[in-house]
Formats: structure tokens, C-alpha cells, sequence
């Protein structure tokens, strides 16, 4: 087993020349298996071990077995405490998933703070058909049917090669010691139902099941790899990048025989769920939006725009005092005074001082606003008229700031001034205000 894992890190985990280890050690078989193997290995290694407080004085009997493996082989060790019910109450997650929130976020912590090439988890094949149960039972698409990967950043683990016969074998070959959590007996856990019950008859219907199931799934690590290389090339052809936002051109979208596929592929990571409604939202009318926890599609006549939920209030207002030079936030402006009229931009505009009531105010719109766009012979619009015939979208529009004196609007930022407070040759105080990025 030594020998295997030695080949398996240099061959297929990269594992040349000194590295600095963090491993995370529980106290169970598998843990305690894998620490064993490191230290035969001569490796520069860390232990980490959470206490969640799930299991009353085991776990504090757990920590103390590693306290003192820890000592008695002299080995470095950071050993924290976490408040995992209360936590998972406040931010309404399952147990497990707090649990592994927390764990890992500590990890990553560590891994900054002490620059750790690699943080090790001792996750098994096992392990490993258990999740695939797991996500199969709740529905997924093959990213979730490809299992725990090897390696996830600075997160590797080395044993998912291994199954859980071989490390017991391993462990009472060489006299492990290690600790047996209780709760790995009920099965108020699917994991531990699915452990107990469901792979046991799997492994009798065929005693090599295991290792049928890890060359299954390294067929579908081969085909969600085909996948992704196929979306990037569509991606390529019918999505642009302009800012923050992604623009799906729906046209080019209709003519692929799969394009709920790609759309899938492509909007997972951004935390989308209510898959039917988007792939609805290509025949629904513009201007309709479908939301996850960052970010929102919107159908916007014939293209699709992802973006990522804006971080201010629709309701924000934001002065400009008499005497400011620049702002630059919630946007970059800059106002000084000037002698001179060049041409007006959509970026810059030249303002009579003498027409403005300071403070000047940064807004949103709103419903029943208007103003008199410059090159309109003075004629009022409202400004969600103006935006529908300049063919904003709902981004675009939610995007958009006043710049405005008192209840009057002196500029659309970006697109169109107001025709009353317009400077001329005869002005005698002008203001140059011009919006950069």
C-alpha cells in the first residue's frame, strides 16, 4: 500500500521535491491510516483536527487521542473547537453541511496563514461510491455522478484510490490505533444508510463492484471532460463579455440541438437552480428574470444577460457639495470649471453653474421621472420612454444614475443631458463634469 500511494503521488498528483502538509486527522481509521503513511513517507507534515462538539466527551476523547499521538511522535498540530449546532442554525444548513463549512474554511485559513503546499483529506473509494449514491438519489447531471476529485485547489486526497478493506487491512497490519465515532453506526444519516444497507448488496451481487464502479466513473470524468470542452468552444460562439455581464446571443442559442445543456453547463457555477425556468425563459417576453443567491439572467429581446446582483440599494442617494472636485463612488465623476465649451459627449457635458442648487444628488430613477433631453427643442419625456426607445435592457436601466439638482435631472450619467441646464458661448460659470471608468 505504501509503495501504490508513493507511485500514485508522483505519477498522478504531482508530488515532486519537498512539500509542506497539512493533514487533516479525525481520529478514525482512515485518518490515522493516512497519517501513518505520510510520516513513512518523510513528508513535512502538519495535523489538523476540528472538535464540532457533536458527540459530547468523544469528541473531546478524540481530541485528546491526537493531542497525544501528536506529542509522543512530535509532530506539529492545530486543534480548534467549533459551535457546529449553533452555527448551523444560524445559517439554516444541515449538520454535515456546517460541519464541512466550517472545517474548510479553517483550512484555508491555515493554508494562508502558514503557506502549506497542500491540505490532505483522508476520503476513500468508499467514500467516494457513497456520494455518487448520494447525488444519484437526489437527481444530478454527471459533474455530480463523477464523485470527490483527487484534487480540488490545495485540496487533495491521496486515498480515494484505496478502499476501506484495504486501509482496516493496512491499519492492523502495522498496529494503527484509531478511534471509532458513534455516530458512524445510525443511520439517521443517508450517507450512513446508504453505507449500511444499500452497498452491502451491491457488493454481493458482484464481489467486484468497487472496482467496476471506479472504472465507471473514470469513464464519466472522460465524458464531463468532452463536455466542457465542447461548451467552451459554443461558449466562444455564442456569448460575449462586456464588464461584469455575459451576453447569450438566443439566436445562435436555438440553432444548437442542445442548448439546454450548455446553458446548464455554463450557469451551474453561478448558483442557479430553477432550471425549467430558464430554459422557459428563451420564449418568455423580454424583461422577465430569474434569479440565484449572486446573480440573474435576463431575457432581454434576443440575447440572454448574466450579471451579478448589484451590491446598492435601488433607494441610495449619494451628495455632491459645491466644492468637489471628484467623486468615486457609487461612480468616478470629476467637476471643474472652465472657460471653454468643446463638444459634449455621452462620457462629458459642459452645465451652467449658475443653474444648479448644491448639493447636487447621485440617484436611481423611478417611475415618473422626466426630463428634457438635449437635441429635443425642449420637449419633456419621461425617462422610462426614453429608456424603452433607446432599447435599454433591465440591466442597463437598473444600472443607470441621476445626476440631479434638487428634484430636476441635470444628466442621465453616460447618455443624455438635460437640455435646461446645457452651458453656451455666453455662460458665464461652466462646469465640466465628465464620467470616467
Amino acid at each position: 500500500m505504501l509503495k501504490q500511494l508513493q507511485n500514485h503521488l508522483t505519477e498522478n498528483l504531482v508530488f515532486h521535491g519537498k512539500k509542506k502538509l497539512l493533514l487533516a486527522v479525525s481520529g478514525g481509521i482512515d485518518s490515522m491510516v493516512m497519517l501513518h503513511l505520510f510520516q513513512s513517507l518523510q513528508y513535512e507534515i502538519t495535523i489538523a483536527h476540528c472538535n464540532f462538539q457533536l458527540r459530547d466527551t468523544e469528541s473531546f476523547n478524540d481530541e485528546n487521542f491526537i493531542r497525544t499521538y501528536a506529542d509522543e511522535h512530535q509532530i506539529p498540530a492545530f486543534i480548534t473547537h467549533f459551535d457546529t449546532k449553533t452555527f448551523a442554525d444560524d445559517y439554516k444548513l444541515s449538520i454535515q453541511v456546517a460541519a464541512r463549512e466550517l472545517r474548510y474554511n479553517w483550512f484555508n485559513e491555515l493554508v494562508q496563514s502558514h503557506k502549506f503546499d497542500y491540505v490532505l483529506t483522508a476520503h476513500h473509494a468508499d467514500d467516494n461510491l457513497e456520494t455518487f449514491l448520494i447525488n444519484l438519489s437526489r437527481g444530478t447531471g454527471v459533474s455530480g455522478l463523477t464523485g470527490i476529485p483527487q484534487q480540488n485547489q490545495s485540496i487533495i486526497r491521496p486515498l480515494l484510490i484505496f478502499s476501506r478493506n484495504e486501509i482496516e487491512a493496512y491499519a492492523k497490519a502495522n498496529k494503527i490505533e484509531w478511534r471509532e465515532d458513534s455516530s458512524n453506526a445510525s443511520d439517521n444519516y443517508l450517507r450512513n444508510k446508504i453505507r449500511h444497507k444499500l452497498v452491502p448488496v451491491l457488493k454481493e451481487l458482484n464481489a467486484e463492484f468497487l472496482k467496476a464502479f471506479q472504472k465507471t466513473q473514470n469513464y464519466l470524468r472522460e465524458s464531463h471532460d468532452l463536455a466542457e470542452d465542447a461548451s467552451i468552444m459554443v461558449y466562444q460562439q455564442v456569448a460575449q463579455e462586456a464588464n461584469d455581464e455575459i451576453h447569450f446571443n438566443l439566436k445562435k442559442l436555438r440553432q444548437l440541438p442542445n442548448y439546454r445543456s450548455y446553458l446548464y453547463q455554463w450557469l451551474v457555477e453561478f448558483g442557479f437552480t430553477a432550471w425549467d425556468d430558464i430554459y422557459n425563459l428563451a420564449d418568455s417576453q423580454s424583461g422577465k428574470q430569474i434569479f440565484s443567491p449572486s446573480h440573474r439572467l435576463v431575457k432581454n429581446r434576443e440575447y440572454f444577460i448574466l450579471s451579478p446582483l448589484s451590491k446598492l440599494d435601488k433607494n441610495d442617494k449619494f451628495d455632491i457639495d459645491q466644492n468637489v472636485k471628484g467623486v468615486n463612488f457609487p461612480i468616478n465623476l470629476t467637476l471643474c470649471k472652465t472657460t471653454h465649451i468643446s463638444q459634449p459627449s455621452n462620457s462629458v457635458i459642459f452645465v451652467d453653474e449658475a443653474k444648479l442648487k448644491f448639493p447636487l444628488l447621485l440617484r436611481r430613477w423611478k417611475e415618473g421621472d422626466s426630463f428634457k433631453p438635449a437635441g429635443m427643442n425642449g420637449q419633456s419625456k419621461k425617462v422610462s420612454k426614453f429608456f424603452k426607445d433607446e432599447r435599454m435592457s433591465v440591466i442597463e436601466k437598473e444600472n443607470v444614475w441621476l445626476l440631479c439638482s434638487g428634484e430636476q435631472i441635470v444628466w442621465i450619467v453616460g447618455i443624455r443631458q438635460d437640455e435646461r441646464f446645457k452651458s453656451t458661448e455666453i455662460t458665464k460659470q461652466i462646469i465640466q463634469i465628465a464620467l470616467y471608468p
